[in-house]
């Protein structure tokens, strides 16, 4: 995290944001000279004084109050996931102890649930957003992952910088942007994960396309959507992504890849499976549990 998110993340979205968008008068937009928003806009909006917001964005007021927020967040129409993010960097959550940065193994039901899942591959993660295992088809389908060292074994991580990731994935560019803005909220909810801090440093020095995409300031929270991959073994595949935390489990997530009964794709993972069931792939679906 730097040292002025707040105010970065503040300074990018009302660039994003038009006078016509937000309902401002025509007026508002004559004889502009910036994109977006200009500050005294989103502060008459939000209510507040041009000078308090312009305090705010240069990181020289660091605790607004959970009404200006609110006002700030109506004003730059947030949605959920941007107001939470919005929360966490105004530092609403630091009075709660950050979550223990290393995870437990998986509890046998939930490996259990994953093995049953024949031919939906699926992995659970931790809060450090490493995967912390795997099923068989999984490890299948992503072998290049299920066989990194644990620490190194991160699917954002994998995205952005191995470069078999861009043959993978055939949206390779959205699927990677998609991984930097989970991490931006994943940073914001635990400012004190020296993990996390790290994957980001790294890939700010190894990966040419984060920096730019990082200095979007840009969150977003899927929890289900398509992928689309390649697979050197059964060909292309598209795959509905479904994401679970599990109750028992709060610092663990469930990430299952299924496909339309009868389509094409559910036949290729059929293919795959079989495939897998192979003696060669033993090595392969041990690996995803290490």
């Amino acid at each position: 995290m730097g040292d002025n998110d707040l105010g970065d993340f503040l300074r990018a979205r009302r660039a994003g944001l038009t006078p016509d968008e937000i309902g401002l008068p025509v007026e508002f937009g004559a004889g502009r000279r910036v994109t977006g928003l200009r500050r005294g806009e989103v502060a008459q909006l939000a209510g507040v004084s041009t000078e308090y917001y312009t305090r705010l964005e240069q990181g020289r007021a660091r605790q607004p109050s959970e009404q200006v927020l609110h006002a700030l967040c109506d004003a730059l129409r947030f949605d959920d996931v941007e107001r939470r993010h919005l929360f966490a960097l105004a530092g609403t959550a630091a009075g709660r102890k950050d979550p223990a940065e290393h995870s437990a193994r998986l509890r046998p039901a939930l490996r259990q649930l994953l093995e049953a899942m024949e031919l939906a591959p699926a992995f659970v993660s931790d809060r450090n957003l490493t995967v912390v295992g795997g099923n068989a088809l999984w490890a299948l389908l992503f072998p290049d992952v299920a066989e990194l060292p644990r620490r190194e074994r991160s699917m954002a991580r994998w995205t952005l910088l191995d470069p078999r990731a861009r043959l993978v994935w055939c949206d390779w560019e959205r699927v990677a942007r998609d991984y930097v803005h989970g991490l931006r909220l994943a940073a914001a909810a635990q400012p004190r994960n020296q993990r996390i801090a790290n994957l980001i440093g790294e890939l700010m020095m190894r990966s040419p396309e984060f920096p730019a995409w990082w200095s979007e300031h840009r969150v977003r929270e899927r929890s289900t959507g398509l992928k689309r991959l390649r697979h050197p073994v059964v060909g292309d595949l598209e795959l509905q992504y479904e994401i679970f935390t599990p109750v028992a489990d709060p610092g663990h997530t469930l990430v299952t890849y299924c496909a339309p009964p009868g389509s094409p794709s559910q036949e290729r993972l059929r293919l795959l499976a079989s495939w897998g069931s192979e003696p060669a792939a033993t090595a392969r679906d041990t690996a995803a549990e290490a």
